[in-house]
């Protein structure tokens, strides 16, 4: 039986111009790159991955099971797999490690953008998604409507606070983002793409199980079986089968690479949860939640039924494992895709509040960017970069010429942006969202380029790597018996020592143990048995972390 309940949308012809593809490349760009060159791999997950990623290059620990010290790594090994193949490929060529390690991860970063925007492409060409029918006719023609719809959507996820950080780094969590939107894509086109559609169906929940996130790969597979079985749509419903293949390929790839990682923990405090969905999804949620009110009775239709159920897995799984931020980030492209569809409804004064907003703040941010740099490089004013350095003491500021080239040309067009906006354009459908995408692109840009120094020297090991350097001496025995994935991770890929985990190796004579006191107090000699036989020689710490104290021992015997 036909559903013949009106949709909310309503949409004319004039409201659907496409938005220029030079200038949405433009956008990804200048989100995509910054971050992918001249830094180090931050702490804490970001070494750690990188630190599995060199052990495996090196030969150190084996391809199914990396290790660093000894300390296997958790979920899946795909992610390590990419890293260290693009390592051994690109490093003979001169390539720095590092950013040979970041690059294929970039490529999924993008590669999650052009999903999100096919996803939602065919989610809104669905006839369900259409928007109302005018009288006397003028209403958007359907495919120009939903590239509007998929314009706004991949603003959307650019303008998403949580994917900044996280898209950026090289973690495992990167590759189920884009297997996540792999799933989205493959449910969306199955009615017009239809062996694309199978073929992602049936490979997502596979990346998902080797790159860790096994019960989310199935869970996302049985929730597409039932949407599937129930759609309009033949096609559709031809894919349970390829849905419920790739799940059993899952389980599959999940048990050969012993991929079954089970991180539940309790949620010991809602309001940080709380805290954590209202800035990390910002500012797609309150669109969201739009959409979820004004389309209502339509909740069960294909364009928001699919998404829905990937954002309702995804904080499923956040919630079981204790608020964590990057089992939210997975529903990151489901959020954007249902954020889309508020802009059909979004009321002209809601829109123009949007965009007052992110003109001060992203503007304000620039600015205060553009401040700290000046102070850094030309003292005026004088106390910001007094400030920088009392929290990052050793630091010398570095001139770059083509992160200041960058940095310019990415405010000029921030520039020209908002007069754009104020001044044409004013129909188009997606024109709610391109001042806040914008803005975080320009914050993340001028961040990463004009404050890609400082923050590199404080978000790095490198520099606690060389004060331990200054003591034990290259090539000896280093016993790290309390420290940190990443801690290990950093003493792997920065220092030259044979790492060990064991303290009752008789044959390493040097021993680091991580001191939670600040710096000044006296040691805790009776911190571990192990100390027992060990005499302190130093104590050195983390320049920009006053509680990252490091104790260096060696064997009194």
């Amino acid at each position: 039986m036909t559903d013949t309940r009106p949709t909310p949308a309503l949409v004319s012809q004039r409201a659907v111009v496409r938005l220029p593809r030079l200038a949405l490349l433009l956008f990804c760009a200048a989100y995509l790159l910054p971050g992918v060159f001249g830094r180090d791999p931050w702490k804490n997950a970001d070494i750690a991955a990188y630190g599995y990623m060199t052990s495996l290059l090196r030969g150190e620990s084996s391809w199914l099971q990396p290790s660093i010290a000894g300390l296997v790594a958790e979920g899946g090994v795909l992610p390590y797999w990419l890293g260290a193949a693009s390592m051994a490929l690109l490093t003979p060529l001169g390539l720095d490690p590092a950013l040979a390690a970041r690059l294929p991860f970039a490529l999924l970063l993008a590669a999650t953008m052009a999903l999100v925007w096919y996803a939602t492409l065919h989610l809104a060409r669905t006839e369900a998604a259409q928007p109302l029918a005018f009288a006397f006719g003028g209403e958007a023609h359907p495919v120009d409507y939903a590239r509007a719809i998929a314009d706004g959507a991949l603003l959307a996820l650019i303008a998403s606070l949580g994917l900044l950080q996280l898209g950026h780094e090289t973690t495992p969590e990167l590759v189920q983002l884009a297997a996540t939107a792999l799933l989205l894509y493959g449910l969306a086109a199955s009615p017009y793409k239809t062996w694309h559609g199978r073929m992602a169906v049936l490979l997502a929940p596979a990346l998902l199980a080797a790159s860790g996130a096994a019960t989310t790969g199935l869970l996302l597979a049985l929730a597409g079986m039932l949407i599937s079985q129930r759609s309009s749509y033949a096609d559709a419903r031809r894919q349970v089968p390829w849905l419920l293949a790739g799940a059993l390929l899952a389980g599959i790839v999940a048990t050969l690479l012993q991929a079954w990682a089970w991180r539940l923990a309790p949620l010991r405090d809602p309001a940080s949860l709380a805290r954590l969905l209202i800035w990390f999804t910002w500012p797609v949620w309150p669109l969201a939640g739009w959409t979820l009110w004004h389309w209502r009775r339509h909740l069960l239709k294909r364009h928001l039924s699919v998404p829905l159920a990937v954002l309702l897995i995804a904080l499923a799984a956040s919630i079981g494992m204790g608020g964590s931020d990057r089992a939210l980030m997975l529903a990151l492209p489901a959020l954007a895709i249902m954020a889309a569809f508020a802009l059909p409804t979004l009321r002209r004064s809601v829109g123009a509040a949007i965009d007052w907003f992110s003109v001060f703040f992203f503007s304000a941010c620039a600015l205060t960017v553009w401040v700290l740099y000046l102070s850094m490089h030309a003292g005026i004013p004088a106390r910001p970069a007094g400030n920088i350095m009392k929290l990052a003491p050793g630091f010398e500021p570095v001139f770059q010429p083509l992160a200041l080239l960058a940095a310019v040309t990415g405010t000029l067009a921030w520039l020209a942006l908002v007069r754009w906006r104020t001044g044409r354009h004013r129909q188009a459908l997606w024109k709610t969202l391109v001042l806040p995408a914008g803005g975080v692109a320009l914050s993340w840009l001028l961040t990463m380029t004009l404050l890609l120094p400082v923050l590199d020297y404080a978000r790095s090991y490198r520099p606690m790597v060389r004060q331990i350097a200054q003591q034990v001496p290259a090539g000896a025995c280093l016993v790290a018996p309390e420290f940190s994935r990443g801690q290990l991770a950093a003493l792997e890929v920065h220092g030259r020592w044979t790492l060990t985990r064991d303290p009752r190796r008789t044959d390493c004579r040097w021993l680091v143990l991580a001191q939670g006191e600040r710096i000044g107090t006296e040691p805790q000699r009776q911190r571990s048995p192990v100390l027992a036989g060990w005499q302190l020689q130093t104590r050195v710490r983390r320049p920009t972390d006053r509680d990252e104290v490091i104790l260096i021992y060696r064997r009194s015997s």
